[in-house]
Formats: structure tokens, sequence, C-alpha cells
């Protein structure tokens, strides 16, 4: 199988530099148009497609962001391995404003949102217990290290519904009670549905503040995360040029099993199947069904 790199841009990041043969692709789904058009090109021989999360000029909320459009598109495109890039904040010290977290795990507290592709007439349970591709995540790491931003492995992202950012109790429990690393507003229910596609999925969380919890920093400033934005995106820019020659060409099937997540998942017998929820689950799951 060859390699075709999918990258979710969140607040900041609208483009990617460099691409040779560089277009914007209007797409189709059946669960209705994504965020954006999907730039495609190639990068060092490597295929790639950038999806701006929020579409170009910030015109999404978290919570209108089309998720399950948006994993059906980079699919059809042929991607194999999604890195999602956001801007969050940080319950941290450590993890200051600048710096990248390659998240590991997630806390789930969005309500609003699909969240997945299946339901009644095809029922499918993936396991999330490692929602992280876990080779992808290290091979960005590494691609964050070479860039020489502060990077951090590992980390607990807290989706939280939005678009409003937390109350300082909220803040406090998530940090102190919950465990929690960082807090954004995106990356659920992405992971889950790229599971569900099988696609290997990676988290870039770009560090904008301190939430609401720091005794030195207080509430939450738009137009001090704004100016980190425009840092962290040249990073984050810097970092995505670095992934092609990490990932190569050719791609060997992933040891964790992303890409084979639905291969017991499936739970409807065969004769008992809605067949237009079959019709629109054919990209994400015509491997299977």
């Amino acid at each position: 199988m060859k390699t075709m790199i999918g990258v979710i841009g969140g607040s900041g990041l609208y483009d990617i530099d460099g691409l040779e043969g560089a277009a914007w692709q209007k797409l189709d789904t059946p669960w209705g148009a994504p965020s954006d058009e999907v730039l495609t090109g190639t990068l060092d021989g490597v295929p790639m497609a950038f999806l701006p999360r929020h579409g170009r000029g910030h015109v999404h909320s978290p919570t209108s962001v089309p998720y399950r459009a948006n994993i059906d598109a980079l699919k059809q495109l042929g991607v194999t391995d999604v890195v999602s890039v956001s801007a969050c904040g940080s319950f941290r010290e450590e993890m200051a404003p600048g710096d990248f977290v390659i998240v590991d795990q997630f806390v789930d507290r969005t309500f609003a949102r699909e969240k997945s592709f299946f339901g009644p007439g095809c029922v499918a349970h993936v396991s999330v217990a490692h929602p992280i591709c876990e080779r992808l995540a290290g091979l960005c790491y590494e691609a964050a290290r070479t860039t020489g931003v502060s990077v951090h492995m590992g980390g607990t992202y807290l989706a939280m519904e939005g678009p409003q950012f937390s109350t300082l109790a909220e803040s406090k429990l998530y940090r102190e009670v919950w465990g929690c690393d960082v807090i954004g507003m995106t990356n659920m229910p992405e992971a889950k549905l790229a599971r569900e596609a099988e696609l290997d999925y990676a988290s870039i969380a770009m560090i904008t503040d301190y939430d609401s919890w720091h005794p030195q920093h207080g509430e939450v400033d738009v137009s001090e995360i704004i100016a980190t934005l425009g840092a962290n995106s040249a990073n984050a820019r810097d970092l995505i040029a670095q992934l092609p020659a990490l990932l190569g060409p050719e791609r060997a099937a992933c040891p964790q099993g992303c890409d084979r997540s639905l291969e017991f998942a499936v739970m409807t017998a065969p004769d008992q199947r809605d067949p237009t929820l079959v019709a629109k689950l054919a990209t994400v799951a015509g491997r299977v069904l």
C-alpha cells in the first residue's frame, strides 16, 4: 500500500506550503460536505491531503465542524495516516504556551455531535482504549524534535464542547481531579471516527494558553492566543514537512492494528443490515461490509 498523509489543520493553520501540484478539490460525502475543499498534492514524493478543520476564514465552530464528512473525504482520497493539529490550553506548568504535546489519551466531554458512522441498521463497536496510533505519534514526536520546538511525548486531552472556555471550577476539576494535561474542543469525535474508518490517527496539541487555572495568567485571553498561534503554525508547518521522509512512500500494516479496527466490530447480521446505511458506509467500512 502507498502512504498518503492527511493533515487536519486547526485554528491558525489553514493551508500547507510547498505541495507540488497543489490543487483544492471539492468533495461530497454521504454525511454532507466537509469543512472546506481539500488541498492535495505531493511533498517530497509522498501524496498529501490538507483539510482546514474550521474552513478557510474559520467559519465552523467546534460543534458545527462536520467531523464525519471530513474523515470520509480523507478516506475517499486514499489517506492512510491522519495527523491532527489543534490549538489547546495547558493544565501543566511545564507544558507552556508555544510548546507542542503529542497526545496519547482523551477524555471526551462533548455532547452535541454525531460520534459514529454506525447506528441503527448497522451497529459496530470499535475499541478506542488506545485512541492514538503509537507508530504515527512517535514519528510526529521525532519530526517535532527536528524543528527545535519544545515537544512533550504523551498527554491526556480533555475534549470540551465549547465554544466558551472553561470556568475556573471546571479547569481545576480537569487538572487536579481528573489529571488531564491539555484541553481543546475538536479532537473528539474526530479520533473516534478515524478509528472507525480504519485510519491511523495522531494528535499534535499546540499550546496557546494555560486555560483558567493558572494563578498568574487568569482567564483565557483570545488576543494572546492569536499571537501564540502565529509562531505555533509556523512550527507546525515545519513539522509536517518532515513527515514524508519519516513515513516513506510505502506503508506497512499498522503494528497496533488501527487499519484493521473493524475486523470484528460489526455486530448486525448481514441479512438485518439497513441497505441505505450500508451504502453510506461504503468508503469508511467497505472493506468489511
